[in-house]
């Protein structure tokens, strides 16, 4: 099968997962952005509590996972092992990098700004893979043009699944849709 025709494939498997499962994917968007936050709610609350000792902030924090676990049940639907928490941790990874990008992006660092929000966005487009059952990962591990790592020694008619998938949601994924 030529790249061509694997890239077609992810898209279509895309666009059947989004008809058949009738997955608002603008909403699930901004679902996920919100379940970002909450994560990093959850992380201010754990560091809170500890510069503090007042157990006040690890009630809060239960309170905020409780909520953050519920909303992630909308967009996990079905999942097996560690999906779930690599999911989680996909989404708190990205918002990461996205927040350290914005600082460098801040200070006039715009290529390390740019390297950190590319990172940022494969990380975000593997949690949609992941969970639109779109990449699997035997698939990544088994298909040697599917490779996790795209540096610049790769050439530029090899693609990697961060870069196929990018493909795929920029076009499936869009927050400007009502």
């Amino acid at each position: 099968m030529t790249k061509d025709q694997k890239l077609q494939e992810l898209i279509k498997k895309v666009q059947d997962s989004a008809e058949g499962k009738k997955l608002d994917l603008s909403s699930g968007e901004d679902l996920s952005v919100g379940i970002m936050n909450l994560i990093s709610i959850e992380e201010h609350l754990f560091f809170t509590f500890n510069k503090t000792k007042k157990t006040k902030y690890l009630d809060l924090l239960n309170e905020v996972r409780l909520m953050r676990t519920g909303l992630l049940k909308e967009i996990i639907k079905d999942y097996e092992g560690e999906i779930w928490c690599i999911s989680k941790h996909l989404l708190a990874a990205s918002m990461r990098l996205m927040e350290v990008g914005t600082k460098e992006l801040k200070k006039g660092n715009k290529q390390k700004a740019k390297d950190l929000f590319d990172k940022s966005y494969k990380l975000y487009s593997l949690f949609w893979g992941l969970n639109l059952k779109t990449v699997k990962i035997g698939q990544i591990q088994k298909d040697k043009e599917l490779n996790l790592i795209n540096d610049k020694d790769n050439s530029s008619t090899k693609m990697s699944v961060f870069s196929k998938l990018g493909e795929v949601f920029q076009k499936a994924l869009d927050c400007c849709k009502e």
